[in-house]
């Protein structure tokens, strides 16, 4: 029996990035290969700025591994989703004919653009299109936040709304952007999502219900990391992991920590994240944060493979993003771990965590409310015990590649009509 081809599209390589899509996708990607059988190729979009090339290269190895290649996608609009090099990605035509994949899983619109889904359908005209949507580019045109430029969360696009965001764009612009991306994803026999509330933040904007299926993400197995010894039994051990920015919540974090060591409560917070990419005003306002809050250690970033012994020295990890966030892997993770997750009460955060059963909630954005929350995480007898003890094993890869697997093989192209009329964009939002 012939195996199946599948061919995974990211904008990034966690070998460059360690971001959530890229980490899942990829963990995804090799569980399929080497659990399911599965051949494959993992196309994985860079630029300039994450990656030097030799002139006129358009692919790159990583590493040693032949089915996994870094394709050079400079020319991108953020705005559009659109990609600038058609050549470019017209050059991948005859690797993607040899590979005559039976399955087109995107992770990404980014560097690949609308054009790059464009191209998808034309070199691989038999192969099963899928996308997931990891999070809100396709409906946000201001990085995909959904949050307003004074920090409030964005219930989902409208066009006065848009607009007081980027003022500089005509009303035309956003239109045109709705239109492009929805004719884009219309090319895909199915669309998942991994959290409920991010499948309903698309609904919300008009995009069909019956094409989004949810599926959750998953990490890989590993052996819990020890709990921390605690001879007084309080549990005042905090930290965050992720990349360092203003989205990520970080000067919140920082700001509850200085809150509680105002209020005299004995706490340590550590921070575990790198700065890259972040603006000197940023970086400026995050050196003074954490020089006002004597209890934060700044940990730096870190390799997968060191989390283990950095979340072992922690009893609870944060999760202070000031967005709604969709399905972070870091909340699976502490899970994995068996730590108890503190994160907002809203969006993804909030359906992955389930407030007093294996994590506390606590508003998002507000520091006074954070600090509130991790007081009584620290102060509160046996509710670091009870919260562990509720927490389920997250899914792990090889769960995950046999639920997409049954997906593939359900849109497999013998069973499927050829493309054409039947795939319509969903209707734009009265």
């Amino acid at each position: 029996m012939t195996a199946m081809r599948i061919l995974f599209l990211t904008h990034n390589h966690p070998a460059l990035q360690p971001g959530g899509t890229e980490a899942f996708a990829h963990g995804l990607f090799r569980a399929l290969r080497d659990g399911c059988g599965v051949d494959g190729l993992f196309l994985a979009g860079t630029t300039a700025v994450l990656r030097d090339r030799r002139p006129g290269t358009l692919l790159q190895a990583v590493g040693d591994a032949a089915d996994e290649m870094l394709v050079s996608l400079d020319h991108f609009d953020r705005f559009y989703l659109s990609q600038g090099d058609v050549y470019g990605l017209a050059a991948l035509g005859p690797m993607i004919h040899r590979l005559a994949p039976d399955v087109v899983h995107l992770h990404h619109p980014l560097l690949w653009g609308m054009e790059g889904i464009d191209w998808i359908r034309r070199a691989a005209p038999r192969a099963a299109l899928v996308a997931t949507l990891h999070d809100y580019f396709a409906l946000c045109p201001r990085e995909g936040q959904l949050l307003t430029t004074d920090g409030q969360l964005c219930a989902g696009p409208a066009p006065d709304s848009c607009r007081r965001c980027l003022p500089d764009r005509p009303g035309s612009d956003f239109t045109l952007r709705d239109l492009g991306i929805r004719s884009a994803f219309a090319a895909f026999d199915t669309l998942l999502a991994p959290s409920d509330f991010l499948r309903g933040r698309f609904i919300a904007a008009g995009w069909d219900a019956s094409r989004i299926r949810l599926m959750r993400n998953a990490i890989g197995a590993a052996s819990p990391a020890p709990h921390r010894a605690t001879p007084d039994g309080r549990r005042d051990r905090f930290a965050v992991f992720g990349n360092v920015n203003r989205f990520k919540g970080t000067l919140v974090a920082l700001d509850a920590s200085a809150r509680l060591s105002r209020e005299g409560v004995a706490h340590h917070l550590a921070v575990h994240g790198g700065t890259a990419w972040q603006s000197d005003a940023f970086l400026a306002e995050f050196a003074a944060a954490k020089a006002a809050a004597p209890a934060v250690t700044h940990r730096g970033g870190y390799a997968a493979h060191a989390l283990a012994a950095r979340i072992a020295a922690a009893d609870w990890v944060v999760v202070p993003s000031i967005w709604w966030e969709n399905a972070p892997l870091v909340i699976l993770e502490a899970f994995r771990h068996r730590r108890p997750v503190i994160c907002g009460d809203a969006g993804g955060m909030a359906e992955a965590v389930r407030d007093g059963i294996d994590g506390l909630h606590a508003p998002i954005g507000d520091a006074a409310g954070l600090a509130a929350v991790m007081r009584r995480g620290a102060e509160t007898p046996g509710l670091w015990d009870r919260l562990m003890a509720g927490i389920r094993p997250p899914p792990d890869f090889a769960a995950a590649a046999a639920e997409h697997l049954a997906i593939y093989r359900e849109l497999k192209p013998e069973r499927r009509t050829r493309r054409g009329d039947r795939h319509r964009a969903p209707a734009a939002p009265a």
